[in-house]
């Protein structure tokens, strides 16, 4: 079981817990990486319209100083000191280049990286047509990217210079790596505090399954008092509620073996003792010559016993394994019951017993005939066994929506009320019954109430102690219409 125990945990908690986990760092992972490429985005545009910005406030410095001069030379201390402004709060650097992409004025001075190469040939042209926006060396000027903006110098409609602005693209690296420590910090908090709340959801999960296999241990040694807690309506608790269940349906199944055994051994142990002793006094000369037919007369009846009592656990075996088949079919319990009390016509004659209720008109049925009869036949093997001397027994019928209901009644000492529930027990016999009746086994009633319910019909007794006992069992009524067809059928045949 400590293994099971294990693999549980290994197969549900440390599982679930992984999944979890796993997901957990997936889903970190996956929203710190967008987190971090729309801020880059959102870095890189910014700037760019930054760089646009200090391009055009430069680009009007520029127009304004050449048009001063009427647009024929550009005033360059002037310019340049705009320039300059606008690099020095911005950190961009802006410069000014003629159509051959030679740089005229820079904000870096004379001295600056522009003069040393040309701008390219298509940054040239697009600056021309309207505008650059774009990212790198600028022709190997810089020796790290950077993003540059360009916009023309026009007078008019006339392109007379184009107006550069740049600025390191290293800023966003530096941006994305202190965003990139924050999501990090924050994923191990984050998963530091998911860790510890999906290790105890999951043990809270996982506790009533070790409990259930600490359950089924116990019930493995025959110990069926164990119970889960069932606490909520989630699936592990209906299933909780579930296995409690089973463990009552166990247990109740026990106390019936064992109480089934215990009767087994007690009922066949008294008939095989009689035998047993009265053939072996036989044997040994103990029991006279002249007593040998009394005392075998006693044995042939307590070898009946035994057969009526193995061919009542036969009956209840093949109710139990599902083998009792119901042959329905219509026929009048009347003339079943008059068929079967005929058959303790001796018993009745000798008990001097009043027979009521036989005269009554027909009365069909839909149901086994077989099955039926040993019902009846039980009943009233009953009523004849403790009706008083002289009394009477009373048949009587009554049919509500579409059943049957057969009625037999005696008069006699009646049953207790706190042992009519367990009447229909397996070997249960009442105290009274069992100093009345010395050949009965205690199934009969079992097998009546097991081949009623078969028929989806009930079972119920009344009795008043000191006055009368009453047996009332249901069973389905015949389908008017089948019968009026059937009569239609055999008078044809008939005629």
């Amino acid at each position: 079981m400590s293994r099971f125990k294990q693999s549980l945990r290994k197969s549900l908690f440390n599982r679930y817990f992984a999944i979890c986990s796993v997901v957990t760092l997936a889903t970190i992972t996956i929203m710190g990486g967008l987190v971090i490429g729309f801020s880059a985005r959102y870095f890189s545009e910014t700037t760019r319209e930054s760089l646009r910005k200090n391009a055009e406030q430069a680009a009007a410095i520029t127009v304004s100083g050449m048009a001063d001069y009427g647009y024929q030379k550009v005033p360059v201390s002037t310019v340049q000191n705009g320039y300059r402004i606008i690099s020095s709060t911005t950190e961009t650097k802006i410069f000014l280049v003629n159509l051959d992409g030679k740089t005229l004025i820079c904000s870096e001075g004379e001295n600056c990286d522009h003069r040393t190469f040309g701008i390219p040939e298509e940054v040239m042209e697009a600056a021309v047509s309207g505008e650059y926006d774009g990212s790198g060396t600028l022709g190997g000027i810089y020796e790290s990217s950077h993003y540059t903006v360009g916009i023309p110098i026009k007078n008019g409609e006339t392109v007379m210079a184009v107006l550069f602005a740049s600025t390191e693209a290293t800023d966003v690296w530096f941006f994305i790596m202190d965003l990139m420590d924050i999501i990090f910090f924050c994923a191990l908090i984050a998963t530091a505090v998911s860790s510890v709340a999906i290790y105890f959801v999951t043990n809270s999960m996982t506790k009533p399954l070790r409990e259930m296999a600490a359950a089924a241990k116990s019930f493995s040694t025959g110990d069926f008092t164990v119970r889960v807690p069932a606490e909520g309506e989630d699936e592990i608790a209906q299933l909780a509620r579930s296995f409690n269940h089973m463990a009552d349906s166990m247990a109740d199944l026990e106390s019936v073996r064992r109480s089934f055994i215990a009767n087994v051994s007690h009922e066949l142990k008294t008939p095989m003792m009689t035998i047993g002793g009265f053939i072996d006094g036989i044997l040994d000369g103990t029991v006279p010559k002249e007593k040998h037919k009394q005392y075998l007369a006693i044995v042939s009846e307590e070898v009946k016993r035994l057969s009526r009592m193995v061919k009542s656990m036969l009956s209840i075996a093949r109710i139990e394994a599902g083998d009792m088949k119901i042959n329905p079919t219509d026929f009048d319990i009347n003339e079943l019951v008059c068929r079967t009390v005929f058959a303790f016509e001796q018993k009745i004659e000798e008990k001097k017993l009043e027979i009521m209720g036989l005269e009554s008109d027909e009365v069909f049925v839909k149901a086994d005939n077989d099955l039926i009869h040993q019902v009846v036949y039980n009943l009233i093997d009953n009523a004849v066994k403790f009706v008083n001397e002289g009394g009477c027994i009373s048949f009587s019928y009554a049919q509500k929506d579409g059943s049957v209901f057969v009625s037999v009644r005696n008069t006699g000492v009646g049953i207790a009320q706190q042992e009519l529930p367990r009447l229909f027990d397996r070997f249960y016999k009442t105290d009274k019954s069992r100093s009345l009746d010395k050949t009965g086994v205690g199934l009969g009633l079992y097998i009546v109430q097991t081949i009623v319910n078969q028929h989806k019909g009930d079972l119920l007794v009344k009795s008043v102690e000191g006055e009368y006992t009453e047996f009332t069992f249901s069973i389905p009524a015949s389908d008017p219409k089948t019968l009026k067809e059937k009569n239609k059928r055999r008078n044809s045949e008939e005629n």
